[in-house]
């Protein structure tokens, strides 16, 4: 194989015609998802060593610096520079349902990976709702899990597929 030596100006070109194309310049690709209750950030970071990766956490916001330098000398003779090289940063902004306070970081194979988890405040609780009867028995009385709408009476807390028919 054969490498065709460095040529400047048809760099400038190939960047000219991706800036115009819409492609993206990205020195950091990213791709999230959910799972579960953790939300998942995923960021190429290849020749990156973790001390010189930083994660900080502000409020809702995560910033992810890191620094990538040219392994080249003075004197080297440049044939192919597609590498990007220089300080890199990326902001995140974390919806009020996720908990900025857990983040969890790690960095493996060249990948730094965020766990956000879901605030507690954000995940499904079940809420008692009492009988408006006003005699305080309780008798009547429901519970809500909040988020799947399934309503049951206070105390007949049985699986879904094991409730008795009703008698006349």
């Amino acid at each position: 194989m054969t490498l065709m030596r460095f040529d400047p100006f048809r760099e400038l070109d190939r960047l000219g015609e991706r800036m115009l194309s819409g492609g993206p310049l990205r020195a950091m690709p990213t791709e999230a998802f959910r799972r579960g209750d953790d939300f998942y950030v995923l960021i190429d970071l290849p020749g990156v060593r973790t001390d010189d990766v930083q994660v900080t956490v502000e409020r809702n916001v995560v910033n992810v610096q890191t620094e990538r330098t040219s392994p080249r000398q003075d004197g080297d003779e440049v044939l192919v520079d597609e590498r990007p090289h220089g300080r890199f940063s990326r902001q995140f902004f974390l919806g009020d349902n996720l908990d900025p306070g857990n983040l969890n970081a790690t960095y493996e194979l060249g990948v730094l990976t965020l766990t956000i988890p879901v605030a507690p405040e954000s995940k499904p609780r079940q809420i008692k709702i009492a009988s408006g009867d006003g005699d305080g028995d309780g008798n009547g009385a429901r519970t809500v899990d909040v988020g799947s709408g399934d309503q049951q009476p206070a105390g007949d807390q049985q699986p879904a597929g094991d409730q008795q028919p009703a008698h006349a």
